[in-house]
């Protein structure tokens, strides 16, 4: 059965030298953008599974989202709307992206979280049928999703975009505006090289585990398999 929200994913055009670019130097440029390119994959794919009122890429691209080949071609596989996140910085993109869909219900996740659970991402969505506002908290002090359902608070204006204060700021807020909200699963973002090698042993234990979940994130195993930066035996 559908869900009641809209999930928005929130993404850049994986272009070498312009995407993942905390990662070059252990990573070639073209490989940073390989990832990039996987970990917006293998988010769709999640969020196909869990069934939203509907899927929307909220891409910033060179040429226009609009435009992209490259989006196009992921919405035509993932059944997904395109809309371009336009100019400004990332709180005026995100309050864009949401803005259309937040009234019924919107969820806004990033891609630099590729081995977020399935079911995580489904319980931040049930949890959205019950709440006004729900966030999924990054271990590095931000967050990787923020859900709506109603008028858009304000939260994406004064916000010191990527410190380590994030979350804190916008839960502060929220509580000075008086707008109850809750907290979903915690996650770690992939942005720093450690967190790149935090998500190659996270891959080399799911790997080992080789349990009867779905892969979290196959796109991102493969490449790093493809290579050389896993073996197939672990």
């Amino acid at each position: 059965m559908s869900g009641s929200s809209t999930l928005v994913v929130f993404c850049r055009e994986p272009l070498p030298g312009r995407t993942k670019t905390r990662l070059i130097g252990r990573l070639s440029a073209r490989g940073a953008a390989a990832f990039a390119d996987a970990f917006i994959r293998d988010t769709l794919a999640k969020a196909r599974t869990v069934q939203p009122r509907r899927l929307v890429i909220a891409a910033s691209a060179r040429s226009g989202a609009g435009t992209s080949r490259y989006f196009r071609r992921l919405g035509r596989k993932y059944r997904a709307e395109i809309l371009d996140q336009g100019p400004g910085d990332l709180g005026p993109r995100m309050r864009r992206a949401l803005e259309p869909y937040a009234r019924q219900g919107a969820l806004l996740i990033g891609t630099d979280v590729p081995s977020l659970p399935r079911a995580a991402l489904a319980r931040l969505l049930s949890m959205l049928d019950r709440r006004r506002i729900v966030l999924g908290p990054s271990l590095d002090g931000g967050y990787y999703a923020i859900g709506v359902r109603g008028a858009l608070p304000s939260v994406f204006d004064h916000i010191t975009w990527g410190g380590p204060r994030v979350l804190a700021e916008t839960r502060r807020k929220l509580k000075r505006a008086c707008i109850p909200h809750a907290l979903g699963p915690a996650w770690y973002d992939v942005d720093e090289f450690g967190d790149f090698a935090l998500l190659l042993e996270h891959l080399r234990m799911l790997r080992a585990r080789r349990g009867r979940e779905p892969h979290p994130c196959p796109a991102t195993d493969a490449l790093a398999r493809r290579l050389g930066l896993l073996r197939d035996g672990g």
